[in-house]
């Protein structure tokens, strides 16, 4: 929020931000009275980000009198669980130059990664690594947690932000700004301590430390294909594996007759559906319209953190509530069946 604050000035600066995306960035931009110009990402493709939608976006912005101040990256994905390759983060960096645009890393989930083919990579090393006059130019801010991973795990919170080619006088500004808040709490700044400067080799905890960590990390590794299979078998339920972060997001291809019921109950079909999976099962879901997602698809998120024994129970739980829900509503008149 403190580096949105400091880019936007009106209604004429634009953010592109991934669609679907974590709510804070269009709350935020809103509020602080800035323009959400989406990028969306494409589910076929694993969630992938293609140049040439951001291009076609821009554009779009310009023909409303928008100016593209700043750029949002979520990696790995929340909500929707992707890791992006190096390439693509070439990529966006040559993009960002291009346009003279702030990129805003929010790799929050960097430490939840559940596959070796694409292993998390920083933005700022990419652009390091890509030299001048990209290294010394593009204005870069990172941003990491204690609160996600498994350091807060959600329970505690504290984070920070690194700011790479950003002008001194701006720097002082911002923290003059982030100095009006003189109350961070002791617990998260002593996880903070430990998480840039983590146990090392010789200490004494450092094999509690290794041992702990990975095996939080090979369960949520499980947890992730429980999940993503358990969602696969369903009728009318299509789900990309979790790669990284701790949320999968299903899409729901909901019936016809189903979303006339929503209609009628006066909810967004997705909330509809979620409320039933609610009331029937106790499985708590977020909505995919609260993410933003494209028209007339509906997704949920859920987290991946339940306890390992009990996933296979909600899944099946999940299941039986699912195939209970699409006999009820589908229409085998015209309505395909998967």
């Amino acid at each position: 929020m403190q580096i949105l604050n400091t880019i936007i000035r009106g209604a004429g600066d634009g953010v592109l931000v991934p669609v679907p995306q974590y709510p804070l960035y269009s709350a935020a931009i809103t509020l602080f009275g800035g323009s959400l110009v989406p990028y969306y990402l494409e589910e076929t493709a694993n969630w992938g980000l293609d140049i040439n939608d951001l291009q076609h976006a821009v554009a779009e912005a310009h023909t409303k009198g928008i100016t593209i101040k700043a750029m949002v990256i979520i990696n790995p994905g929340n909500p929707t669980g992707q890791c992006l390759s190096e390439a693509n983060l070439r990529e966006i960096l040559q993009f960002c130059y291009r346009e003279n645009l702030v990129l805003l890393g929010d790799e929050v989930y960097q430490q939840n990664i559940y596959q070796d083919e694409r292993p998390f990579v920083s933005a700022r090393k990419v652009l390091m690594d890509m030299g001048p006059p990209l290294s010394r130019e593009i204005q870069l801010v990172s941003f990491h947690t204690v609160s996600k991973g498994y350091w807060g795990e959600c329970g505690q919170r504290g984070g920070y932000f690194e700011m790479t080619n950003i002008p001194l006088q701006t720097v002082d500004e911002i923290y003059k700004v982030a100095s009006v808040s003189l109350s961070p709490n002791v617990p998260a700044q002593i996880f903070m301590g430990l998480m840039v400067n983590p146990p090392k080799p010789r200490d004494i905890s450092y094999g509690k430390f290794v041992r702990e960590s990975q095996d939080i990390l090979e369960s949520l590794r499980r947890r992730a294909r429980i999940m993503t299979d358990g969602f696969n078998s369903c009728r009318n339920v299509v789900c990309n594996f979790t790669e990284g972060a701790m949320y999968s997001f299903p899409q729901i291809r909901l019936p016809p007759r189903a979303i006339e019921a929503a209609k009628k109950a006066g909810k967004v079909a997705d909330v509809f559906y979620c409320l039933k999976l609610l009331e029937e099962t106790g499985i708590s879901t977020v909505p995919g319209s609260g993410f933003g997602q494209k028209e007339g698809v509906f997704h949920l998120r859920t987290t991946i953190l339940p306890a390992e024994e009990d996933m296979p129970a909600i899944m099946a739980s999940f299941k039986r509530f699912n195939d209970e829900f699409m006999e009820q509503y589908e229409d085998y008149r015209g309505y395909s069946r998967m």
